[in-house]
């Protein structure tokens, strides 16, 4: 297939892009005139052009038979207005553009990326696909852009959106932060430690994109997040055991909020997010438990 790609060059989008270009695929790399010189991988046709707005790039788009929609700015931060506006128009901006851009009738398929945090905090439920939202500023952002891609389906496209997990894998992500605490004997519980973190190895994530992609019968919304969510008090220790390392540093939920402001609360919620609709078509994870994701992903950093 020939296949465009936003965001390839993020934390999940560098690990895509070569994943298609190893299965067969030609790939076609988005990317803004910024990140000119930002390492990209061989084979892949890079496509100059900003994809919040209109513009020549549309063609691209008209030449593929499908597009991975990965394009974001990152939610790590201390938020404030003008962060928290870059975080809404970078994703329903590019959603906006991309989906128009698609030809109608051509039987073309967008899988969109989403988030966990659409559930908010959801205490001990447990969130398969048909779970409530929640109503906090990231859920609402995330409501907003899966409504963006779904509105390809009204030129005959075919749509899943992808629910990411916490993605754990080296060289970004929440994993690179939580190494460094617990690298310095600081790694421990944040506020309780009870609340739910649902994670994914990204090697699973891009098998998990693929599939969506390749499975002509598959739409609609698929939480992509491994079958075995864990307290966050568990991931920390597990972490700890799997570096050789303490984890017993508390870290009180004022000083998370003192830090961090409202981005703190995407720590301190509960999110038990299950992969029921991924499970049932058929999809087999590689690292479904944690302890053994991060000793593959950390193979080297053990003492």
């Amino acid at each position: 297939m020939k296949i465009l790609v936003t965001g390839g060059t993020g934390f999940v989008g560098s690990r895509l892009v070569p994943f298609l270009l190893e299965q067969g695929h030609t790939v076609r790399l988005l990317i803004r005139p910024a990140e000119r010189n930002v390492p990209l991988p061989a084979g892949a046709e890079v496509i100059e052009g900003d994809p919040m707005r209109p513009g020549p790039w549309w063609r691209a788009t008209e030449e593929c038979d499908a597009a991975f929609n990965m394009a974001g700015a990152s939610v790590f931060g201390r938020w404030n207005p003008a962060l928290k506006a870059l975080l809404r128009e970078s994703r329903l901006a590019t959603t906006r553009n991309l989906v128009n851009s698609i030809p109608a009738g051509k039987g073309f398929t967008l899988v969109s990326t989403s988030a966990v945090g659409i559930y908010g905090d959801a205490g001990e439920r447990e969130c398969d696909e048909n779970a409530p939202l929640g109503q906090d500023f990231l859920a609402r952002l995330a409501q907003d852009w899966e409504a963006e891609a779904l509105r390809a389906r009204e030129k005959g496209a075919r749509v899943a959106v992808a629910r990411f997990a916490v993605v754990f894998a080296r060289g970004g992500g929440a994993l690179e932060q939580l190494l460094k605490v617990t690298k310095n004997f600081l790694g421990g519980p944040v506020g309780s430690g009870r609340q739910w973190v649902s994670w994914i190895h990204r090697e699973d994530l891009v098998r998990a994109l693929l599939f969506l992609m390749e499975s002509p019968g598959l739409e609609g919304v698929f939480n992509l997040s491994a079958p075995n969510p864990v307290r966050q008090i568990d991931a920390a220790r597990t972490l700890g055991r799997v570096l050789g390392r303490p984890a017993f540093m508390p870290v009180p939920a004022f000083a998370v909020r003192l830090a961090l402001g409202e981005f703190a609360e995407t720590l301190l919620f509960s999110q038990r997010m299950v992969p029921r609709r991924l499970v049932d078509a058929g999809f087999s994870f590689h690292f479904p438990h944690l302890e053994e994701a991060l000793r593959n992903i950390l193979a080297d950093q053990r003492p």
